[in-house]
């Protein structure tokens, strides 16, 4: 495509001839003269002055130097996503019908336009909605449902009574429906609690490649509407996670803990058991949040706190040195004018 077809395209405003040809995305590094970037981190304007690229994308109010043609769009980060749909060539659907390796129990219902990989394993009395994609090796265990328009990657695990929602993804590797970690002591050892719940997930979410949402130790665990969970987090028994929160990788989230809608948290948070987030709140990175947390607020840190206090805080931890070298040098000044007082 041209640039001026692009920005046709994005709706954005061009500056420049308009004649470059695009037939591909590449960052501002490594962007050539035929492939478009985008800047949308301040942190690399340096790159847009020196970028080979045909084309950059920009914010209106960019006023910096560049010598590629400009595409102009209030959201930079969401013009170039949408770029990467012209350039970004499909993988190749798996097509409807059913693999001759697939293992598919006679009494498991397939709706209409259903695919299913080789290997793919469909237990007694499951449920598949119409025009879903079942990848290989998928595991799809005992009565679990999944609705119509759903694309289960290979080696997903999706135990006994999982219930999923419509046009959800699950990625590689994710565990739905394992036991929640359950046990109490004995004489003889750990005693393991029976874990009889399930999982619910709704219409719309994204689940990332080896997450693990265990079911319920009765009742369920729920994770709502249009929720995106990245690679490798842990959503523990009877947690229940809102509408439109999105968690990056390594999250962890512990037991009966309640996550209100529009939820937002940092990778490698952790949140303890048994608390509450409230809608629209945010957890930073790393932060390890032990007590619940109102609507609106941004926690950061451990224990996590609001986020101005926890700045605060570690920029008198990155001074200690400096600090415990002024201590002494006024205890032995304070010393020195004790000894002189006493020798008054």
């Amino acid at each position: 495509m041209k640039t001026a077809e692009l920005a046709k395209a994005l709706d954005c405003t061009l500056k420049g001839s308009g004649n470059v040809e695009i037939s591909g995305l590449n960052s501002l590094a490594a962007a050539g003269p035929s492939e478009l970037t985008f800047l949308a981190n301040k942190r690399y304007t340096a790159q847009a002055s020196s970028t080979a690229a045909g084309a950059v994308i920009v914010a209106p109010d960019w006023a910096g130097e560049c010598p590629a043609e400009l595409l102009l769009a209030e959201n930079p980060d969401l013009a170039f996503a949408m770029a990467a749909e012209f350039f970004t060539p499909p993988v190749p659907a798996i097509p409807a019908g059913i693999h001759p390796s697939a293992v598919i129990d006679q009494t498991a219902q397939l709706g209409k336009g259903v695919a299913v990989g080789p290997g793919a394993v469909i237990e007694a009395e499951a449920e598949i909605g119409a025009n879903c994609i079942i990848g290989a090796n998928a595991f799809v265990g005992y009565r679990a449902r999944i609705g119509a328009g759903c694309r289960i990657y290979p080696l997903v695990s999706l135990r006994e009574y999982v219930t999923v929602g419509m046009n959800v993804i699950i990625h590689c590797g994710a565990v739905i429906g394992s036991d929640g970690f359950g046990y109490f002591p004995s004489k003889s050892g750990w005693r393991k609690i029976p874990q009889i719940g399930t999982v619910e997930i709704g219409d719309d979410c994204e689940i990332g490649a080896n997450v693990t949402i265990d079911r319920a130790r009765f009742g369920r665990t729920v994770i709502g509407r249009c929720v995106k969970i990245d690679n490798l987090c842990q959503i523990a028994h009877n947690v229940k996670v809102g509408d439109n929160t999105a968690m990056a990788s390594q999250v962890g989230i512990s037991g009966s803990t309640v996550i209100a809608n529009n939820v937002q948290l940092g990778g490698q948070s952790g949140v303890a058991g048994h608390l509450h987030l409230g809608d629209r709140s945010v957890v930073g990175a790393q932060a390890g949040v032990t007590k619940d947390v109102p609507a609106g607020v941004f926690v950061s840190g451990y224990p996590a706190m609001p986020h101005s206090k926890a700045r605060k805080m570690h920029a008198h931890m990155m001074r200690l040195p400096e600090t415990r070298s002024e201590v002494i040098e006024i205890k032995k000044r304070l010393e020195k004018i004790e000894g002189l007082l006493a020798g008054e």
